[in-house]
């Protein structure tokens, strides 16, 4: 019952959280009342992520001290007010207020939701991820669909008001039932790994800076691509740090949160009905093949490949290289059943990194590769920025506009391989790095150590004992008077017996064929 509940539960808040994501007022421009600043709410109505990348790694070290299921209570009810104060948003303050409210909400459920799957049936954990994966692939498409045709500007505060309800209801659901049949089990960070969490909240800040700045200050389109670029250098840094097991999924959130959701959106804005895409209507279809295909690949990587995360990870992100690739080639498409390609390749294969990368890591592990992914959606928008704003610099016709989205999208596609790419080289070279050290590790205290796996499958034995796949002789030296304390006499024509008329109860060791072997 509680697996039901929680699978129900993540189906519905998880999206509903990576909804928060998107700033789709300008959509809904027209709408805007004459006495706001248009530009200033734009502003403030994108507060929601960095608000949501601040919180992530604070949820996750709070989950050392309180149960998953509370915060998960706590961040939907932070998401059910904020809906209900957007119908009183009348101004930039209460905006921005409504906005942080729910980023702050979304933080706070992403990774309650991780830690209360993480030590469930391993369907659940899959679910997380290919539901995940989904959500960040149509999280632009969900932000947009309730705009079609609505005649106030204050949807976009409250998209789904009864999807927020039914996931408070099934969170309420999930805590009773815990309560009445048994609490579940809920994993918690370790003490030694809340530092490093709280490390994660130093690239949010900074790269929440650099966004706020570059709406408020109007930079250029070359200083906005060099510090996203460094934006995206430092999260790779910092996935660097900590134990060699826990720095690949640090690398495969990065990528993912970095590429995805950002292509998907630009994806999503070229495919549009008025640029001569088949429109919203026409993307469903896609959408829901990637998403079931994403769902069903992070279960069968989930059960039937609990050990394969070091080559499978890295397929999984030459899969979104492909679906790159395929971005300059398809889009835009008049037809949306040819995006399916696209989607698929994309979702599918972030669902099968992320569940890979999942599988033989702790939850303060996961939790950090989470914080480093919501940057790096921030970081891929930083980017995808930058180049847009060198593609439509100087444009004066509307063919023109459109030439410059599309451009500008193909050339995002390029640069996002190119940073998977270079995360799948830089895992892998570290690696390498990491087992090199690992099997260099000699003990210094003069006994001789066996270290496997290190030469091509030979074993590191004594100096008289190097032939391959021998087993190692173990010479005990046993006292005089047995190994037990104890002697026994023997006639002398049975053995040799000692200057006590004894011999050891342990018999000495006979020849080895091994004691022929050349050392």
């Amino acid at each position: 019952m509680l697996d039901v509940v929680l699978g129900l539960l993540i189906v519905a808040a998880l999206p509903l959280a990576i909804l928060t994501i998107p700033n789709t007022l300008s959509v809904v421009a027209r709408l805007l009342p004459g006495d706001i600043d248009q530009v200033a709410l734009l502003r403030t109505h994108g507060l929601a992520l960095p608000a949501l990348m601040l919180t992530v790694p604070l949820a996750g070290a709070a989950l050392r001290r309180f149960k998953a299921v509370h915060l998960i209570l706590a961040g939907l009810v932070l998401i059910a007010a904020s809906d209900a104060a957007a119908g009183y948003a009348g101004s930039e303050f209460l905006v921005g207020v409504v906005r942080v409210l729910r980023g702050v909400g979304a933080g706070i459920v992403l990774p309650a939701t991780l830690a209360a799957v993480w030590d469930r049936v391993p369907a659940l954990r899959a679910l997380w991820v290919g539901v995940f994966s989904l959500s960040l692939l149509v999280a632009q498409a969900l932000a947009l669909w309730p705009l079609d045709g609505v005649s106030d500007w204050k949807v976009t505060l409250q998209p789904y008001p009864m999807v927020t309800g039914v996931a408070l209801g099934l969170a309420a659901a999930y805590l009773v039932v815990g309560m009445v049949f048994g609490r579940a089990v809920e994993a918690g960070p370790q003490v030694g790994e809340r530092p490093r969490l709280l490390l994660a909240v130093l690239p949010a800040g900074g790269i929440a800076v650099v966004a706020i700045s570059t709406a408020t200050e109007g930079w250029r389109a070359v200083p906005v691509f060099l510090l996203a670029g460094l934006a995206v250098v430092g999260l790779l840094a910092l996935a660097s740090f900590g134990a060699p097991e826990s720095r690949t999924p640090a690398y495969v959130m990065v990528a993912v949160g970095v590429v995805l959701l950002p292509s998907a959106a630009q994806v999503t804005l070229v495919e549009m009905g008025g640029l001569g895409g088949p429109g919203l209507r026409g993307l469903w279809v896609p959408y829901g093949v990637a998403g079931v295909l994403a769902v069903g690949a992070s279960v069968l990587v989930r059960r039937y490949a609990p050990a394969a995360g070091r080559w499978l990870a890295p397929l999984g992100l030459l899969s979104m290289v492909a679906g790159l690739c395929s971005v300059r080639l398809l889009v835009p498409s008049a037809d949306g059943l040819v995006l399916v390609v696209p989607f698929v390749l994309l979702a599918v294969g972030a669902a099968v990194a992320l569940t890979s990368a999942l599988q033989e890591v702790e939850i303060g592990a996961a939790v950090f590769g989470l914080s480093l992914c919501v940057a790096g959606v921030l970081a891929g928008f930083l980017l995808g920025t930058g180049v847009q704003m060198a593609m439509l610099d100087g444009v004066r016709s509307a063919q023109e506009l459109v030439d410059g989205f599309v451009g500008a999208l193909h050339w995002w596609a390029l640069i996002g391989g190119f940073v998977v790419v270079g995360t799948i080289v830089l895992a892998a070279v570290l690696a390498r790095r990491s087992g090199e050290e690992a099997c260099g590790a000699r003990a210094d205290d003069g006994r001789p150590e066996a270290v496997s796996a290190c030469d091509g499958g030979t074993l590191d034995l004594a100096d008289e004992d190097r032939t391959t796949g021998a087993i190692p002789r173990v010479v005990v030296p046993v006292p005089p008077s047995g190994a037990f304390g104890q002697a026994r006499s023997l006639p002398e024509e049975e053995g040799t017996a000692d200057q006590g008329g004894t011999v050891p109860a342990v018999p000495p060791q006979a020849h080895s064929p091994e004691d022929d072997a050349p050392s």
